[in-house]
């Protein structure tokens, strides 16, 4: 009798934790009965690699199914988005897109907007901050731009591509504060943090999660959040705001699909990512990683990424990105 219990028990456990690999009901569509790819158009490493690891290990318990993330670097991240966008339309090739998204057709380097994806949800949102390496000469963010302002040109910043959000972000700060410094661009966060924390470079304008290892580690420093409020994970570091620079800016992360898939499937998809964005497992680890989860469904993350597109157009405009 124990044994036929325990054997109830295991089914009923699996059953739930693959409550929308069966999908069907009235639709009668049975997805998925394959391991589902997951694009990833930045490095390994990095703070969307990060988030889409940890939403993919949650995504199998809903899905029942193996969900394996894929790098799909390059361009800025363009072959990652257009990988996700000439993908099959069969559901199976789900992608992380980003920020990027909102300014590839006005830097002139991609055809593509969110309206050529079938959006699926917000995951998160992350503001960018100034972070130096742990023996800089200058300990808040005014030292810093003191010194800017005493060496013009002097200082590197790293980001994670030409126009990236992080060399936007980066831009926005120099405007703001009149300071002359380079812009350098890395394929993604992680190798512009690594030659941060090697000395190559005098300081990155990524997020927080994405210098966490190296500030944990004690090889650097952030001098300020751009941000309306303080991290909770680091509340020592003050917002840009606080310091009298009215800068705030960051990332933004989200699923989608190519056109084409089947709306059955998309609603088995949609409904199973935003059950793993609530397990507590993904959680944890995004706070764990200091990661700022800000969920929206398909409906409302068009709406956000409608509204982002002519945001961020207009703040290229304002920097002259595209003059220099």
């Amino acid at each position: 009798m124990k044994k036929l219990t325990a054997v109830f028990c295991a089914c009923f456990c699996l059953a739930s934790g693959a409550a929308f690999a069966q999908g069907g009901g009235k639709s009668g569509v049975k997805f998925p009965t394959k391991p589902i790819t997951l694009i990833c158009p930045w490095t390994a490493g990095g703070g969307t690699d990060t988030v889409l690891r940890a939403l993919g290990a949650s995504l199998e318990k809903q899905l029942g199914v193996t969900v394996n993330v894929e790098n799909r670097t390059g361009g800025g991240g363009t072959i990652g988005h257009m990988a996700i966008k000439n993908a099959r339309p069969d559901g199976y090739t789900v992608g992380m897109v980003t920020w990027e998204l909102s300014e590839y057709k006005k830097q002139g380097v991609a055809d593509i907007t969110y309206a050529d994806y079938d959006l699926l949800s917000r995951v998160n949102m992350d503001a960018a901050a100034i972070t130096v390496k742990a023996d800089a000469p200058y300990n808040s963010l005014k030292e810093w731009i003191d010194y800017a302002k005493a060496n013009p040109g002097k200082i590197n910043i790293g980001n994670s591509a030409p126009l990236s959000v992080w060399h936007v972000a980066a831009a926005l700060v120099a405007n703001q504060t009149g300071i002359e410094v380079k812009h350098v661009p890395f394929e993604g966060a992680a190798p512009a943090v690594t030659a941060l924390a090697g000395g190559h470079i005098e300081a990155v304008s990524v997020s927080l999660p994405e210098v966490k290892g190296q500030l944990d580690a004690g090889n650097v420093k952030v001098l300020g959040l751009m941000d309306n409020e303080r991290s909770k994970m680091y509340p020592n570091i003050p917002t840009l705001k606080e310091q009298g620079i009215d800068v705030v800016f960051g990332t933004w992360r989200g699923m989608a699909l190519p056109k084409g898939v089947d709306p059955a499937i998309k609603d088995i998809l949609a409904k199973a990512l935003k059950a793993a964005q609530e397990d507590p497992a993904f959680i944890a680890t995004a706070a764990k990683f200091n990661l700022k989860l800000a969920y929206q469904g398909p409906e409302d993350f068009t709406a956000f990424l409608k509204q982002d597109l002519m945001d961020v157009s207009k703040t290229i405009d304002d920097t002259h990105l595209l003059d220099q």
